[in-house]
């Protein structure tokens, strides 16, 4: 007559060990506990940040700085050796790549050229453009508007006509959203008041040269000022 009893336990294995598939999970399993999405990298759904939530493993522990390089050695993730990186996994998932310098200097240059000819537009039945002083007023006008200019169009949706045109985009260097209305002003400020009040043109050179040294977000001073980095958008 058989002894087995259907309603008890699974008998243990030889030494007394019970069966793997019968012992409790384990508080430390990776497989029994979600992973966690805290951290400044992991943003929730719906916080309107661009690059998404983080997917599972990705990016650093929650409470911890990720490391300057990345996974792949590029501040974005980048995988193909490239100085600006390429998109893929990093301290924020999906970032772009970094805007490159060409991209931006034109930008800039094209605003600038824009702006310009409004101060000129402005103060051309004012003064005369055959003396020195009408340029130097349509200048000093100029700083002004690319000041307005700058601060309004970033604090939008991180874009100036300029940047539009070649693809770029400013974004805050937390979560990639778009500058708040305190960081596009900021980061306009930072670029035109030191030319405007002491330094005239040689501080944007000081300025962008700052960028193409620093790592490993390649900001400049007014993206540091402001915690932007301007990223592509192709």
């Amino acid at each position: 007559m058989s002894t087995h009893d259907p309603s008890g336990t699974e008998p243990e294995e030889e030494g007394g060990k019970p069966s793997f598939d019968k012992q409790p999970p384990s508080a430390d399993s990776p497989y029994d506990t979600p992973p966690s999405y805290g951290g400044q990298y992991g943003a929730p759904p719906g916080s309107g940040s661009p690059y998404g939530n983080r997917p599972p493993g990705d990016g650093p522990p929650p409470g911890q700085t990720p490391p300057p390089g990345g996974p792949h050695g590029s501040p974005y993730g980048g995988q193909h050796g490239s100085p600006y990186g390429a998109p893929g996994p990093g301290p924020i998932p999906g970032m772009p790549a970094l805007g490159g310098w060409g991209a931006r200097i034109i930008a800039t240059v094209m605003d600038w050229i824009m702006v310009e000819v409004v101060a000129v537009l402005v103060l051309l039945p004012f003064v005369s453009f055959g003396r020195q002083d009408g340029w130097v007023g349509s200048a000093w006008l100029g700083y002004l508007l690319f000041l307005i200019y700058d601060g309004l169009m970033l604090s939008r949706d991180g874009q100036t006509f300029g940047k539009k045109l070649m693809k770029l985009r400013v974004a805050m260097l937390a979560d990639g959203s778009s500058p708040t209305s305190g960081a596009a002003w900021t980061r306009a400020a930072t670029f035109v008041v030191p030319a405007l009040l002491c330094c005239g043109g040689l501080w944007w050179p000081v300025d962008g040269l700052f960028g193409v040294f620093d790592r490993p977000y390649r900001q400049c001073i007014h993206d540091k000022a402001a915690k932007t980095v301007v990223v592509s958008t192709a």
